[in-house]
């Protein structure tokens, strides 16, 4: 897949997308956050478009890729960056936290890929980046519907990318503590936040938090040809903080 082709994305980082030629369709929640995005991008010159609705929905899946396929006449990829924290242990967390959670973080992933991928083989093929957590490989205190829908994210990518191979490729990002808001309410969960969001950077190799950027251009990598013999994997990036 070129840089230049198409893209159908969930939340993400989809101006790096944009200046590398993409047509966005950015998917969210919050509406007001969506049309700042689209006016952004299009005053940049990209093309854009924002639909706004719950991803962990069917609904708001469905209208995902039709307004990909009515705006931009199809799918190319998919990059899929939604998440909830879902605090609580297993014998703490409410029934509807947990049901939310793995809503977020492993239905949407599952509608989106169902109903875009038809829509990606008939453009001959193209790529998938799901966006899960070093959480997949490790626990935190009190994040158990977290890890959980993260952790099942890893055989799930594999199977899409044994079942939907050669022509479609499936990989799974796993970041580590990226300097964004959710780490700040992940942090919740200790008893002294500000100390816990410090321990994670300093835990890190390299001594630091991740920035955004660090994880788009992951996510650009993945996206594109750059990437063309990687698929059904499961990429750290952490700044060394499974090490």
């Amino acid at each position: 897949m070129s840089r230049a082709r198409r893209a159908a994305w969930a939340p993400a980082s989809p101006s790096f997308s944009a200046r590398e030629g993409a047509a966005v369709v950015a998917g969210g929640r919050n509406a007001a956050r969506g049309a700042a995005l689209v006016d952004r991008l299009r005053t940049a010159g990209a093309r854009a478009e924002f639909v706004a609705g719950d991803v962990a929905t069917l609904e708001a899946n469905q209208a995902l890729v039709r307004a990909a396929v009515d705006r931009f006449g199809g799918v190319d990829a998919l990059v899929m960056s939604a998440g909830e924290l879902g605090l609580g242990s297993v014998t703490d967390v409410a029934l509807e936290t947990w049901h939310s959670t793995i809503g977020a973080n492993l239905h949407a992933v599952f509608y989106l890929c169902r109903l875009a991928i038809p829509e990606i083989k008939k453009r001959g093929g193209g790529t998938i980046v799901v966006n899960g957590s070093i959480a997949a490989y490790k626990g935190f205190p009190n994040h158990a519907a977290y890890c959980a829908s993260k952790g099942a994210l890893i055989p799930f990518v594999k199977q899409m990318a044994r079942d939907y191979g050669p022509n479609i490729r499936v990989n799974l990002m796993c970041p580590g503590p990226v300097d964004t808001p959710l780490i700040w309410d992940s942090a919740k969960a200790f008893p002294d936040p500000a100390t816990a969001v410090q321990a994670a950077a300093d835990g890190t190799v390299q001594k630091r938090l991740g920035l955004p950027r660090d994880i788009a251009n992951l996510a650009l990598f993945l996206a594109t040809d750059d990437s063309s013999w990687m698929t059904g994997a499961s990429i750290p990036i952490d700044g060394g903080a499974l090490c």
